[in-house]
């Protein structure tokens, strides 16, 4: 994929514009667009859990022109995509149809950031919803939030940083119309998003496009994001949960990270060293712990809490997880990883696993960013997390340049005495607790 030439511009209100063309021969007459507001579920207050993705449901619900459902039938009707999500410090909203309904797009975008329908019947309805995706992803089904709710409890010490993020019942259930109206005026701002345009476009018509649909909408102001950074934990944290679903026990490892922006090379060294251990049948982990001594059905490792790296700010998590069988038992289990990751810190991978994970990563980036919803949403989060979202192009090259010895100097840093350690047991086992914590 060639490079997009990137435009940016900031409307008088705050409102970041990315524009990154496809000015490639043959190009499909497709556009994204996305807008990221810089809010997240460790943004949201206590005794409101779960209410940042509350709040991205509701964001479909209509808004100032549209009714219900408009958002749905207007994308769908021009034969696009639409969605949204919630991470940890973003939240996204996206769609991608055909470039002749680029002006749709935006006009949909601008008017629910102008005012969606915060009413009572909407709120009610999207809490019934949320509360039943609660019961269909994590309540009723096998490892259902394993481990990133689970694990930040024992990892972390600060709300922000610890609790569901998903939300608790008690908390969704007494959320007011008021509290979505504060919500709203204090975290979409339009200078508190950046508003992402790639694809089949032409600059100067999309600008002005852009000025016509968001220029209006009233700037407000934006608060100074707050530090979310905590201490690194001084000694094994433990922590047990007992699933009544899992087949099977399981144990996940939580280390902290480096700060990805700050020290977005260091970061990125973990990044590597997590796909020496797990990416493929040759990894060191798959060919110890799944083929030759078959300690575990299942392991994997990785950067981020929510299954891709470089999603969140400072702090991050560098997680293991591993589904064994009960006469294995999890100390066997971390003992091997432990292992594996001291071989590392001694003498660092191999220059062929470092060829081999390398040239893996930097093909799937390429692929990634073929597709058009995946560059529109990789462009905005890198513009709103890193300020920069030049990054995505220059992932590829940062990550071939992560050597043995930086690879060794991470496995180094994930230290047994300053790690989480989350047991999870089958209900009615004789070591299964009812609830996760810390020793």
């Amino acid at each position: 994929m060639a490079e997009p030439q990137l435009h940016r511009l900031t409307l008088p209100n705050g409102l970041r514009v990315v524009l990154a063309p496809d000015d490639a021969p043959g190009r499909a007459p497709v556009v994204g667009v996305s807008v990221h507001y810089d809010v997240g579920f460790r943004s949201e207050p206590e005794g409101r859990t779960g209410f940042a993705h509350l709040f991205e449901h509701l964001m479909f619900q209509g808004s100032e022109s549209l009714e219900k459902l408009a958002h749905f039938r207007h994308v769908q009707g021009s034969g696009g995509i639409f969605n949204g999500s919630t991470h940890q410090d973003y939240t996204d909203y996206f769609q991608v149809l055909p470039s002749a309904a680029l002006e749709r797009a935006l006009f949909l975008e601008a008017d629910r950031m102008r005012a969606p329908k915060l009413t009572e019947e909407n709120l009610r309805n999207q809490v019934d919803v949320v509360k039943e995706e609660i019961r269909l992803n994590v309540l009723n089904r096998p490892y259902g939030g394993f481990p990133w709710i689970l694990l930040p409890p024992v990892l972390y010490g600060t709300f922000a940083n610890a609790h569901n993020g998903y939300g608790d019942f008690t908390d969704l259930e007494e959320a007011t119309v008021d509290d979505c109206a504060a919500f709203f005026d204090t975290f979409y701002a339009p200078g508190n998003a950046v508003l992402t345009i790639t694809g089949d476009l032409d600059v100067e018509q999309t600008t002005e496009l852009v000025h016509r649909h968001f220029g209006d909408v009233p700037a407000r102001a934006v608060r100074e994001r707050p530090s979310f950074a905590e201490p690194f934990p001084e000694r094994e944290l433990r922590g047990h949960h007992a699933d009544p679903h899992a087949p099977l026990p399981a144990v996940a490892i939580g280390h902290r990270l480096p700060d990805p922006v700050g020290e977005l090379d260091a970061y990125l060294a973990n990044v590597v060293l997590a796909a020496v251990l797990t990416d493929g049948d040759a990894s060191r982990l798959q060919q110890r712990m799944v083929y030759r001594d078959q300690l575990v059905v299942d392991v994997h490792a990785g950067c981020g809490l929510m299954g891709a790296p470089l999603d969140a700010r400072d702090p991050d998590t560098f997680t293991f997880t591993a589904i064994h069988t009960p006469e294995v038992g999890a100390d066997r289990v971390v003992g091997a990883i432990d292992e594996e990751l001291d071989a590392l810190a001694s003498s660092g991978p191999t220059a062929e696993e470092l060829s081999r994970v390398t040239a893996r990563w930097t093909a799937g980036l390429h692929r990634e960013n073929d597709r058009v919803v995946s560059r529109t949403l990789d462009l905005g989060s890198a513009e709103l997390v890193h300020g920069k979202a030049e990054l995505i192009s220059e992932l590829p090259r940062r990550i071939s340049e992560v050597t043995v010895e930086h690879v060794a100097e991470a496995a180094k840093a994930l230290r047994p005495d300053a790690r989480a350690v989350l047991e999870l047991e089958p209900a009615g086992s004789d070591s299964a607790d009812s609830a996760g914590g810390t020793a």
